[in-house]
Order: structure tokens, then C-alpha cells, then sequence
């Protein structure tokens, strides 16, 4: 068990009266955790959030050493605060760390630090439908040293931000564009890991989508750019003649947790659930054939995301009649009803802080 000291916040800021919107606004305090070769991870604290002082040589800015994770906790009625699934936020991220020559965090060690620090900004965390705390933990490379190797020292860094839906219009179906041009990741590289760069090597074909009026890229496979892939920010799912179908992991692809818990849910429910490759020739064909019934995005910052229009090339694919699909309804609401105490956790998901 971590020894964590807190010092306190002497001037907190006033809590946010109005709009939300997403990542912008962040809590008083935030923990830190200092890794040394040789020592381990040493000097858990939670203190004031503030600025960091860094070496211009630190390796992260040089070398891109550095992972990142993405969760929530939530309130409900009565004031209890959640988290959902942290362990497995946990794992990814030790995952991660291995792929990027980064140290582990003991699992119990990681979630005792979220448990601490949401416990303290417990008034930061918003009740209003569709808001939440996104809990942004991250680990950055700071050996002051110029040279290609990992790095010795480390700092795991978690910040708080009380935000709201990720999409303006929640559950109004996006528009997606499909990439065909620019690739994310390949097999045997880094795209299945949270880690900075992957975002960055996404960035033009995000801006690129943009320009088109689209809200997210789709990315093909690196390798034949025939098979679909994941989203930008979002794992992707399809409904296709019953059947909830979604890309198999690989080492491209995110193991996202509200995927996995998607799967979960409808397989609860009866659907047969299929992890495969997917080619966008089949989900044109499926399209055309009237059996491509329901296409949904899953993430930790939207839940579920609707996708009413898929852009292909010159083949712009109108989804559901460009409505939410009934799927995509019934799994925002168990998610979001789950996270928030409302609704039974039949798989023990929700953490009590």
C-alpha cells in the first residue's frame, strides 16, 4: 500500500458555473509519483495542480516516451462517486509500459492512487446528466539525457478535469470518414498501446476529415488498407444482419474497456458476438444490401458514439436512416446507468470511492 502524502490546495478555485465542455477546466490537486532506476517507483503525493518543472533535455520531448490513460468517475443522486472498471485501466496501462520500455505500477498501487486523489476533489466531480470527472493518468520519460534508450527516471503524473459530453449533440449520430490514404499503425508496432504519438500520426487525416465536414477518421489496416480497423478516438462496432460485429484486436488495434464491456452487455442479451476482420468492401455490400443495421463507436470520453454516415472514397453510406439505432440506445443507457449507480452491476464493474 502506497504511504501517499497530501498537501493541500491554500487558494482552491471556484467550482465552474455553466458549460463544461471537455478537458478544459482541471481540479485542485493532482498526484505525482517519482520512478528512479535502481529505487523504483518512490514519493507518492498528491499536492496542488501547477505547472512542472522540466529539463529542456527531458527524453519525453526528444523521444516521445510516454504513456497516457483515459477514465471517469461519476455521481450519483445521493452523492455516492464511482469509478468504472480502473483495474483495467491499470493493466492497459502496465501493457502499454512494457511495449514502451516503461516501468509497471503495481495494480493495487495505481488504483489506491485514482481512489485517493477523486476522494479528495470529490466536490469537483459534476452530477448534471452527462457530465463526469475525467481522470486523465499519464507517465512521461524525464532523464535530462540526449540519446536514443529508455529512459531511468520517470514521473506518473494524474490530473482531474470535471467535463462534459464529449459531442456537443451525445447521442446524435457523426459523421465518419473512412482513411484510405494515410496509415495509424501496423501489426508488430505501438497502435494497440496509449500512448501519445499514435494520436499525433492521426492528426491529418483528422484535419483532412474535417475540412469535409465529418467528425472522425476511421483507419484501414496499414498493410492493404482493406480492413477496417478503429476509430480516432474510439473503438467501432457494427450490426449486421443481428449480428454485433467488431474488429479482432491486434497489435494495432486498442483494447478499449468500454468495448470490452459492450461486448459483455450484448452478449448478456442474446447477441451473437463476432471479433473478426472486416473488410470495407463487406461493410459497403452490407450497406447496399439493407443489412448494415447499426454502426456505433465505443470510448471512455463519449460511451457510445452513433455513426450515421460513413464516407468511403466517392461512397457516402447513410446509416439507420441517419437515426440512432435502438442498440446504440439501450447501450448508452446501461453504460452510463451502471457508471452512475442506477442501474445493477450485475459484473462488479463500479468501484465505491
Amino acid at each position: 500500500m502506497l504511504n501517499i502524502q497530501i498537501i493541500k490546495n491554500d487558494t482552491p478555485k471556484p467550482k465552474p458555473d455553466g458549460p463544461l465542455g471537455f478537458g478544459r477546466i482541471f481540479t485542485d490537486h493532482m498526484f505525482l509519483m517519482d520512478y528512479t532506476e535502481g529505487v523504483g517507483w518512490h514519493d507518492p503525493r498528491i499536492v496542488p495542480h501547477g505547472d512542472l518543472c522540466l529539463a529542456p533535455s527531458c527524453m519525453v520531448f526528444h523521444y516521445g516516451q510516454e504513456i497516457f490513460e483515459g477514465l471517469k468517475a461519476y455521481k450519483n443522486a445521493v452523492g455516492e462517486v464511482y469509478l468504472f472498471r480502473p483495474e483495467m485501466n491499470a493493466r492497459r496501462t502496465n501493457a502499454t509500459g512494457e511495449r514502451m520500455c516503461i516501468p509497471q505500477i503495481p495494480e493495487e498501487d495505481y488504483v489506491q492512487a485514482l481512489q485517493t486523489l477523486v476522494a479528495l476533489e470529490a466536490d469537483w466531480v459534476p452530477s448534471d446528466p452527462g457530465t463526469a470527472l475525467y481522470i486523465r493518468p499519464f507517465i512521461i520519460a524525464t532523464e535530462p539525457y540526449l540519446g536514443v534508450a529508455p529512459s531511468k527516471n520517470f514521473l506518473f503524473i494524474i490530473i482531474l478535469s470535471p467535463s462534459g459530453m464529449y459531442y456537443t449533440n451525445s447521442l446524435t449520430p457523426v459523421g465518419i470518414w473512412v482513411e484510405d490514404t494515410y496509415v495509424r499503425a501496423v501489426r508488430g508496432g505501438v497502435g494497440f498501446a496509449k500512448t501519445g504519438g499514435n494520436y499525433a500520426a492521426g492528426l491529418a487525416a483528422q484535419q483532412k476529415a474535417k475540412a469535409e465536414g465529418y467528425a472522425q477518421v476511421l483507419w484501414l489496416d496499414g498493410v492493404e488498407r482493406k480492413y477496417v480497423e478503429e476509430v480516432g478516438s474510439m473503438n467501432i462496432f457494427f450490426k449486421i444482419a443481428g449480428k454485433v460485429v467488431t474488429p479482432a484486436l491486434n497489435d494495432s488495434i486498442l483494447p478499449g474497456i468500454t468495448r470490452n464491456s459492450v461486448m459483455t452487455l450484448c452478449r448478456d442479451w442474446g447477441y451473437e458476438v463476432e471479433e473478426r476482420l472486416i473488410s470495407i468492401d463487406e461493410l459497403v455490400a452490407a450497406q447496399r444490401s439493407g443489412a448494415l443495421e447499426e454502426v456505433f463507436g465505443t470510448g471512455t470520453a463519449a460511451v457510445i458514439t452513433p455513426v450515421g454516415k460513413l464516407r468511403y472514397r466517392d461512397d457516402v453510406m447513410t446509416i439507420s436512416d441517419g437515426e440512432t439505432g435502438p442498440l446504440s440506445r439501450r447501450l448508452y443507457d446501461t453504460v452510463t446507468g451502471i457508471q452512475r449507480g442506477e442501474l445493477e452491476d450485475k459484473h462488479g464493474w463500479r468501484m465505491k470511492v
